[in-house]
C-alpha cells in the first residue's frame, strides 16, 4: 500500500514529460502569417474501425467536432451505457439496465473495471493527410482526472501508424487524508494501418496495455451512533446520516486491487473475386492478471471478530489472491458486399488457461510463500458462425446473425449447448428484433479460490446449467420536422441466470451466499420475465435544444436482478455563434435522475457485484450545470457537477452503491484540442 501511495505525488510526471514531447508541435500549429493557407483539417482526415474494414466500407469517416457530449462524465471513458459504481473515477462499475450476453464459451469473468480499458476491436484507425495530434484534459476540484494524448501520422498513401496515452485517476473522498490517491489507470495503445496499392489487401494491427490500481475502502464502516434506537432493543440505521464524507471511517485502509492487461490484435483482409468474395482473419492475443491484497486484516475491537470479511483460509494477517487468464483466438472466413446483400461466414478457435495462485503468511508469521493453488484446465474452444444481410434502398432490411460453439476438446463440454442467434427486420422508421443466447458461467463463477472466500463447481453435482435468454424488441425510430422520437419495448425471459448473493444472516458485506458446496454464487430458481421501455426525444426551438432520455423496466427486483425501474437523463441548452462566428458555445443544464432500488454490494477481494436485501439506495437527482465553447479546433467546458447537491431533503448527498457515497458539489475543466499539421 505504500507503494501504490508514493505513485500519486509523482502521477503528474508522464502528463508533463508528454507535454513537453509534443509542445514544439503546438508552437507550429499556431503559427501562422498571411500567406498560410489551411490545406489540412478535420475534413481531410478519416477514422476507420475494424467493423468498416470487415464491412469493406473504406471511404473512413469524419472525425467528431461537436460539442455535444464532451462535458458528460459518461463519455469520459470507453463505456459511456449508464453505469452503477462506487462514487469515483476508477472505482469497480458494472452497467446499470439489462443487456444480453452474446460472448460465449471460456471467459474470465472479472469485469469491475471494463469501462476503462480500451477495446482493441473498437480503437480509431486514421486515414490523414497531415500527422494529426489529439490532446484531452479534464480537471475536478476532488481529483478526477482524465488525460489524452493521441498522435498519428501517414506513411506514404496506404499506410499509417499511432501512438495514444491516456490516464484517469481520482483521490479518496471518503476518511481521506489530504489529497490521497485512490485510483489510476494508465493505458498505452500503439497502432497502424496498411492497404495495397490495388486496395485488395488491408491490415489492421495494434498493442494494447493498460496498468489499472485503485485502493479498496471496502465502504463506509457505520457506528454505533448511525442507529436510532427503536423500543427496547431494536434499532433502525439511518444511511443520511453517512455524508461526512472525508470524516467517515471506512472499513479498508490497506487494501489494494490491480488489474493489468494486454492484448496484440491483427486484421486482415484479402479480396480474391471482386467485392463478392473476401477472405479475412484476425489473430488476437490476450492476457488479464489481477491481484487482490490487503497487508492488514483489522480485527473488530468490539466483537474481536475479523472486521469486513467473513473468515481467513490461508493467512489471518495478510491477503494476497491472485489470478491470471491468458488466451489467444484466430479466426478464419469469407465474406462479400454488395448494394443488396452481404454476408459473412466464419470459424474461430480459442484457446485459453485461467491459473490463480495466492501468498500467505506461515504459522510462525516469519516466512512468506508464495505457492500455485490450482491451474484450470485448457480450454480449447471452436466457434463457428456468420452474418447475412438484405438491403432493397432505404426502405427495407432484413439481417441474420449466430454463432454456436460446435466443438469444445478440451475439457470436454457441452459443446452445441452454447449459442446466440439475431434476427432483425426492417420497415422504413419500424424495425424488429429476436434474440435468443444461451451460454455458460463465467470461469469465475464456475471456481474460485482465495484467502477469504472459495467454491467449486465444476464437478458433476454441483455444476451450474446454462442461462438461456430470449429477447423480443420492437423499435421506432422517426424525424418530424425539429423532432426526433426514439423508442423500443422489449421483452426479455431469462432461465437459470447464474449471479451472486449476500449473506443476509451474518450481514458481511461481500460474501457470496452458500447455495451450494462451499459458498458460491446462486442460480434462479424460476425463470425472470423483464418488460423494458426506453423513449428518446430530441427537438429544438430556435438556438434552445432539448434531448431526454428514460428506460423504465418492470420484473427487476427480486431474485437474481437489481436493476431500478426508471432511469432518466434531460439535457437542454442554448446553441449559438459569437464575435462574428469566431466562437461557438453552448450552456445548459443536464440531470440524471435514478429510482430506488436494492442496487448491489460490491465484494473487493472477488471483483464481482452481488446482490443484496439490506440496503435501499433511494431515489436521487443529480444536475450539473455547464458551459462549452468552441475556438476552431479548440474547445473546452466550464462545469459545476451536482449543483443541487443539499436543496432537498434527503441529507446531504446520496449513495453511488450502498455504503459508497457520490461525490459531492465540485468544479470541473477541460478542454480539448486537435491539430491536424
Amino acid at each position: 500500500m505504500t507503494a501504490f501511495r508514493s505513485l500519486f505525488p509523482r502521477r503528474l510526471f508522464p502528463v508533463l514529460a508528454l507535454a513537453l514531447l509534443i509542445w514544439p508541435a503546438l508552437l507550429r500549429a499556431q503559427v501562422l502569417d498571411d500567406s498560410t493557407k489551411v490545406l489540412y483539417g478535420a475534413k481531410t482526415t478519416r477514422i476507420l474501425r475494424e467493423a468498416d474494414i470487415l464491412n469493406e466500407q473504406y471511404e473512413g469517416r469524419l472525425i467528431d467536432t461537436t460539442l455535444t457530449n464532451q462535458m458528460q462524465a459518461r463519455n469520459w471513458f470507453h463505456d459511456s451505457t449508464f453505469q452503477q459504481d462506487l462514487g469515483n473515477v476508477g472505482t469497480a462499475s458494472r452497467r446499470l439496465l439489462w443487456e444480453p450476453n452474446v460472448e460465449l464459451g471460456a471467459r474470465f469473468g472479472r469485469n469491475a473495471f471494463d469501462k476503462y480499458v480500451r477495446n482493441s476491436a473498437t480503437i480509431p484507425y486514421y486515414d490523414t493527410r497531415s500527422p494529426y495530434t489529439f490532446f484531452r484534459f479534464i480537471q475536478s476540484g476532488f481529483g478526477e482526472q482524465v488525460f489524452e494524448l493521441s498522435y498519428n501520422r501517414s506513411i506514404g498513401k496506404n499506410a499509417s501508424v499511432g501512438l495514444a496515452y491516456e490516464r484517469f485517476a481520482s483521490n479518496k473522498l471518503l476518511q481521506a487524508n489530504g489529497r490521497e490517491g485512490l485510483a489510476e489507470h494508465s493505458n498505452v495503445l500503439l497502432f497502424g494501418r496498411f492497404q495495397g496499392k490495388n486496395d485488395r489487401y488491408h491490415g489492421l494491427f495494434s498493442i494494447n496495455t493498460s496498468r489499472h490500481r485503485v485502493a479498496e475502502q471496502g465502504g463506509i464502516r457505520y457506528l454505533p451512533s448511525d442507529r436510532d434506537t427503536v423500543g427496547e432493543n431494536t434499532s433502525v440505521f439511518r444511511p443520511r446520516s453517512l455524508f461526512d464524507y472525508q470524516e467517515e471511517r471506512v472499513n479498508l485502509t490497506q487494501a489494494l486491487n490491480v488489474d493489468d492487461r494486454d492484448q496484440v490484435r491483427l486484421v486482415q483482409t484479402y479480396r480474391l473475386l471482386g467485392k463478392g468474395l473476401t477472405a479475412y482473419h484476425i489473430l488476437d492475443w490476450k492476457r488479464q492478471f489481477n491481484k487482490y491484497s490487503d497487508e492488514r486484516l483489522a480485527i473488530d475491537p468490539l466483537t474481536n471478530q475479523l472486521q469486513f470479511y467473513p473468515r481467513t483460509r490461508f493467512s489471518p494477517s495478510i491477503t494476497n489472491d491472485r489470478a491470471q487468464y491468458r488466451q489467444v483466438e484466430n479466426t478464419v472466413g469469407i465474406m462479400g458486399h454488395s448494394e443488396a446483400v452481404a454476408y459473412r461466414l466464419y470459424g474461430r478457435y480459442r484457446d485459453g488457461r485461467l491459473t490463480t495462485q495466492r501468498s500467505y503468511l506461515e504459522p510462525q508469521n516469519t516466512v512468506v510463500s508464495t505457492l500455485p493453488l490450482f491451474s484450470s484446465p485448457q480450454y480449447n474452444q471452436l466457434f463457428v458462425g456468420g452474418t447475412a444481410s438484405f438491403r432493397y434502398r432505404k426502405l427495407v432490411s432484413i439481417e441474420t446473425a449466430g454463432e454456436i460453439l460446435a466443438v469444445q476438446l478440451k475439457p470436454k463440454g457441452k459443446g452445441l449447448s452454447e449459442y446466440w442467434f439475431r434476427g432483425t427486420a426492417r420497415l422504413g422508421p419500424l424495425s424488429g428484433e429476436f434474440l435468443s443466447s444461451s451460454y455458460s458461467p463465467t470461469l469465475t463463477q464456475q471456481r474460485f479460490t482465495g484467502n477469504h472466500y472459495f467454491w467449486d463447481h465444476t464437478t458433476d453435482a454441483t455444476d451450474f446449467r446454462n442461462t438461456l435468454v430470449n429477447q423480443l424488441t420492437g423499435r421506432i425510430a422517426q424525424r418530424l420536422g425539429r423532432h426526433y422520437l426514439e423508442a423500443s419495448v422489449s421483452g426479455v425471459t431469462i432461465t437459470d441466470l447464474v449471479y451472486y448473493k449476500g449473506d443476509s444472516i451474518s450481514d458481511a458485506r461481500g460474501v457470496p451466499v452458500n447455495f451450494k458446496v462451499g459458498g458460491a454464487p446462486a442460480q434462479l430458481s424460476q425463470d425472470k420475465v423483464l418488460l423494458i421501455g426506453t423513449l428518446r426525444h430530441r427537438f429544438n426551438v430556435g438556438k434552445f435544444y432539448f434531448d431526454n432520455q428514460g428506460t423504465f423496466t418492470s420484473g427487476g427486483d427480486g431474485e437474481g436482478l437489481r436493476i431500478p425501474a426508471l432511469v432518466a437523463n434531460g439535457k437542454v441548452y442554448y446553441q449559438n455563434y459569437l464575435f462574428k462566428k469566431a466562437l461557438f458555445g453552448q450552456i445548459g443544464a443536464e440531470v440524471y435522475y435514478q429510482s430506488r432500488f436494492k442496487g448491489y454490494d460490491y465484494s473487493p477481494s472477488t471483483q464481482q457485484f452481488y446482490v443484496q436485501d439490506n440496503f435501499t439506495i433511494r431515489n436521487y437527482s443529480v444536475v450539473d450545470v455547464f458551459l462549452i465553447t468552441d475556438i476552431k479546433t479548440v474547445s473546452f467546458f466550464l462545469k459545476v457537477a451536482y449543483v443541487n447537491q443539499g436543496l432537498y431533503d434527503f441529507g446531504n448527498g446520496y449513495f453511488a452503491s450502498p455504503y459508497y457515497t457520490g461525490l459531492p458539489r465540485r468544479f470541473q475543466l477541460g478542454i480539448k484540442w486537435q491539430f491536424f499539421d
